[in-house]
């Protein structure tokens, strides 16, 4: 998915440049609301989960592999605004460090794997939770459909910009048959790792899952009360 440099022209690189500078904007603005003590810790640990998870490929058909893009992900967890920041930050190293994905494309990538997996998935999430019980396996599974629409609509958005400003000499067609379908069998692999990865914070701490905040309640710890004419507790000054 990370797309190299020239292989979306200058004009419709420099608006996706413009539209994930935009975004990334906005996010850092709402991002104040979604973050304090408790929370930014899980965000820099959900950064570091998507960097690495996205260097690991994993076998999808015909020969090709694909890596988990992280964005239903990251929304779930520590809100959308700062999803899309951990995204952001996670694509600018990668393509520093690590030349994945150009450069002059990094506006492409931001766009395409940033903004628009945060906006379907979150957006999905929500969606859904409006509609089920509230409980922990309907977090699971809205966080399951949620990532499984996020990497398709991924890969339309950059079918869609490879239509207006793609410099191969491939045919639309072959490129939305092609990024649709195989990211399709993709989004399952990842909704399988975000089901699991939100379904184990929810079971330690789910005061840290962004996504389900206030509609579960966490584990009590319940202690027994004092018998009657049992010792008193020392007082404290």
């Amino acid at each position: 998915m990370h797309v190299p440099d020239g292989f979306i022209d200058a004009p419709v690189s420099i608006a996706a440049g413009a539209v994930a500078v935009a975004g990334v904007a906005v996010a850092l603005r709402g991002a104040r609301r979604e973050l304090d003590d408790r929370t930014a810790p899980l965000a820099g640990l959900t950064a570091a989960f998507v960097f690495a998870a996205q260097m690991l490929n994993f076998p999808v058909a015909s020969g090709t592999s694909g890596h988990l893009l992280g964005g239903a992900l990251a929304a779930i967890l520590v809100g959308p605004f700062t999803g899309v920041l951990c995204v952001s930050v996670v694509l600018l190293m990668q393509a520093l460090l690590f030349a994945d994905g150009g450069l002059t494309a990094l506006g492409v990538n931001i766009t395409v794997m940033g903004l628009v997996t945060v906006i379907v998935g979150y957006g999905t999430f929500r969606l859904l939770l409006g509609v089920l019980p509230k409980s922990r396996a309907s977090v699971a599974g809205s966080a399951f459909a949620a990532a499984v629409l996020s990497v398709p609509a991924s890969a339309v958005a950059f079918t869609l910009l490879y239509a207006v400003g793609g410099t191969a000499d491939v045919s639309i067609a072959k490129v939305a048959t092609a990024m649709v379908g195989v990211h399709v069998l993709i989004g399952i692999g990842e909704a399988l790792i975000t089901a699991v990865t939100v379904s184990s914070v929810l079971a330690v701490r789910p005061d840290l899952v962004h996504g389900a905040r206030g509609l579960i309640k966490p584990l009590e710890l319940r202690t027994a009360k004092p018998q009657a004419g049992g010792p008193a507790e020392p007082s404290r000054a």
